[in-house]
C-alpha cells in the first residue's frame, strides 16, 4: 500500500478510532489526544500498519499506546468527575472495558479484538463477558431520554430500566427537554440529533449543560462521522443508528462511570 493509499485508508477509519478513544476516556480532549498520538506513532513507524487490515492496525497501535500510558483519563489535575471515574475503573478487570467497547460499539469480531489487544481469542471473549458482568452491577442513576420517535424512545427506556436505572422521562422537543431536565436533574442524557419539531438535540443538550453543568451525554445518530471530526466541541459518547441493545447497554455503562452528580447509587 502506497503512502497516499494508507493515508486515505486511515482517514476513513479515524472517526471511529476517535469514538472508541472518547468512550474509553469519557472525554473528547483526552480521547482525541490518544488518537493523535496513534497517528504520530504510525507516521514515525509505518511498519506498525504492514500486513494488516487498516482498522486493526490503527486500533492495535492505539491499544499499545493506551496500555503504556496506564491512565484512563489523560489530565494533570483530575476534576472530581474524572477522579470519581478513575476510582470506579480501577475496580474493573484490566482490559475488560476495552474489549467490551471494541465488541459492542466498534462491532469488531472476537478474532479482530484478539488481534487488536494481542491476546488469544478465548481471552478476548472472556474479557467481554467479564466487563458485561462487572459494569452491569456497578452504578445506577437517573437517565433522561430525548427522542421524538415513540417506538425508539420506548425501546431505549426499556433497555435503560432493565439495567437498573431510573428514567426521568422522555422529551420529544428542545423545549420539552429543557423543562424535563429542570424538573429532575438527570445523571445521564440519551439524545437523538434531530427532534420532532425540527429542533436540534445537540442544541437542547448544550443549553442544559450550560444551565446544569457537566452531565454525560450519549448521542444517537445515523451519521456518527459528522460528530467525530475533532475540529470542534463534540460528544464523548456516540451510538450509530440503527443500534443494538448491546450497544446501548455498553454506552450507558461507560457513560455512568463519568457521571458527575453525587446521587449515583453504587452497588
Amino acid at each position: 500500500m502506497s503512502a497516499a493509499e494508507l493515508a486515505q485508508s486511515i482517514s476513513r477509519e479515524l472517526p471511529y478510532l476517535r469514538r472508541y478513544a472518547r468512550a474509553l476516556t469519557g472525554s473528547q480532549t483526552a480521547g482525541d489526544n490518544y488518537a493523535a498520538a496513534t497517528l504520530e506513532a504510525i507516521l514515525s513507524d509505518r511498519s506498525l500498519m504492514q500486513g494488516d487490515d487498516t482498522r486493526i492496525g490503527l486500533f492495535r497501535t492505539f491499544h499499545a499506546i493506551w496500555q503504556s500510558s496506564g491512565q484512563p483519563v489523560e489530565t494533570d489535575a483530575p476534576s472530581p468527575r474524572e477522579a470519581r471515574a478513575q476510582a470506579h475503573l480501577q475496580g474493573l478487570t484490566p482490559n475488560s472495558r476495552e474489549a467490551l467497547l471494541l465488541r459492542t460499539i466498534e462491532e469488531l469480531r472476537y478474532d479482530q479484538i484478539a488481534q487488536v489487544m494481542q491476546c488469544p481469542q478465548p481471552e478476548a471473549e472472556e474479557l467481554v463477558q467479564i466487563a458485561l458482568s462487572e459494569m452491569s452491577r456497578s452504578l445506577s442513576g437517573k437517565v433522561m431520554v430525548i427522542e421524538d420517535e415513540t417506538i425508539i424512545a420506548m425501546d431505549l427506556k426499556g433497555i435503560v430500566q432493565a439495567m437498573g436505572h431510573e428514567v426521568t422521562g422522555i422529551a420529544r422537543t428542545h423545549a420539552a427537554a429543557v423543562d424535563l431536565a429542570h424538573q429532575k436533574r438527570p445523571d445521564l442524557i440519551l439524545a437523538d440529533i434531530q427532534l420532532a419539531d425540527g429542533s436540534s438535540g445537540i442544541e437542547a443538550v448544550n443549553e442544559l449543560l450550560g444551565d446544569m453543568g457537566d452531565i454525560p451525554v450519549i448521542f444517537i445518530t445515523a451519521f456518527p462521522e459528522r460528530l467525530l471530526t475533532g475540529d470542534r466541541p463534540e460528544p464523548a459518547f456516540l451510538i450509530s443508528k440503527p443500534y443494538s441493545e448491546e450497544q446501548v447497554r455498553s454506552a450507558v455503562s461507560q457513560a455512568m462511570f463519568f457521571a458527575s452528580t453525587e446521587g449515583l447509587a453504587v452497588s
